[in-house]
């Protein structure tokens, strides 16, 4: 992906902390921002796994569970449509709509090297950890017979080792992605897998 940056670090206004749009109103936004549907499912997959890691990893109250959410749901919502202006559109139109800055901030900074945004919060750093683990993890199950249903972390693990493998991945991301939490790459693996399996 090319650099993208965004030329700032802070986003929305602290004044609209806490104001989050209603989750059907983000699907919503989703759809018609989003023509293809691996994609919106990603976005919904990313959005799944984040809200499970806010609630069971972080204790999050529903507040801030809701805003892992819905970072995760729309951080690639202007990627399909304006690919040369990705996170920029979807960024404005989330402050023009009076968003919480810290889901706005979380979007901004899923591709570090790309917006040139530094993950600063936990919600941030985990959204740049799932982002490409996700979609990796997926490819994998597109291509074995029964999907999620007996997957395994080893399997995965292999599968990284792979250049060849969902070569779209970048595998430094994931490494650098890593380095900035505490939580081993199988356990990350693990979660992921039992989160976004049902993901519709």
């Amino acid at each position: 992906m090319p650099v993208h940056a965004l030329g700032r670090n802070t986003f929305g206004d602290v004044a609209n902390t806490g104001n989050l749009m209603p989750i059907e109103e983000a699907h919503q936004l989703l759809n018609e921002w989003v023509p293809n549907e691996r994609l919106r499912l990603h976005m919904k997959q990313v959005a799944a796994v984040m809200k499970a890691w806010a609630i069971e990893k972080e204790q999050a109250d529903e507040l801030t569970a809701r805003k892992w959410e819905l970072a995760g749901l729309l951080h690639d919502a202007d990627w399909e449509k304006h690919p040369d202006a990705h996170c920029r559109i979807i960024i404005e139109e989330l402050e023009r709509r009076n968003i919480d800055p810290e889901v706005i901030h979380c979007i901004a900074s899923h591709g570090p090297r790309y917006f040139e945004v530094e993950p600063q919060n936990t919600m941030d750093k985990m959204i740049y950890v799932f982002d490409e683990l996700s979609g990796f993890i997926h490819a994998a199950a597109l291509i074995r017979p029964t999907r999620y249903e007996g997957m395994d972390v080893k399997s995965i693990l292999k599968k990284l080792k792979t250049p060849s493998f969902a070569a779209q991945v970048n595998r430094d991301d994931i490494t650098d992605a890593l380095a900035r939490i505490n939580t081993p790459l199988e356990e990350i693996i693990q979660f992921i897998i039992d989160k976004q399996k049902d993901v519709q």
